[in-house]
């Protein structure tokens, strides 16, 4: 995996979200994410979204952590937008993720889902040091754009926001 540090303004986004924790997604069957994604994805969720910047890209997001990676914390799915509408579709939410500084990791190509479970595995193993600063549990979030289009030779980026 190809690691930099990164500063990144402010994202505005919107989707959906539930709450779990790394514990829970271990068991397929209890789960939540796998199935949020599917919801997204196959209701073609993503159509519902006003003001989408780059439409396609999606961003997977991390946020409201209760503690640390081993902790409940929120997932989010949805796309960057240019500004928030008044009123959301029902079931929506936005995201804000702040501005701040990140160690962000680009994948080498790979199947689903074993390269973000690969990604992310190698990423809790990380010292402070390693990432270029201490997690900051703020929000960390994947980007998913056209190449990720092939999901058996899938390249992200994940960002995991470090103290400046």
């Amino acid at each position: 995996m190809e690691q930099t540090v990164v500063e990144k303004d402010e994202i505005k986004l919107v989707g959906i979200c539930v709450r779990t924790n790394n514990e829970q997604e271990r068991n397929k069957m209890e789960g939540r994410i796998f199935p949020c994604i599917q919801n997204y994805f196959h209701g073609a969720l993503f159509e519902k979204i006003s003001n989408r910047k780059t439409p396609g890209t999606t961003f997977c997001a991390y946020t409201d952590y209760e503690s640390d990676h081993t902790g409940d914390y929120t997932y989010f799915i949805g796309e960057e937008v240019s500004s928030f509408d008044a009123s959301l579709p029902e079931g929506f939410r936005a995201l804000t993720i702040p501005s701040q500084k990140y160690a962000k990791f680009t994948t080498k190509p790979g199947p689903m889902p074993d390269v973000i479970v690969n990604a992310w595995t190698k990423i809790w193993e990380m010292t402070p040091a390693d990432l270029g600063g201490e997690r900051n549990y703020q929000t960390d979030f994947e980007i998913y754009d056209e190449r990720a289009a092939d999901h058996q030779n899938i390249i992200l980026d994940v960002y995991i926001g470090v103290a400046k």
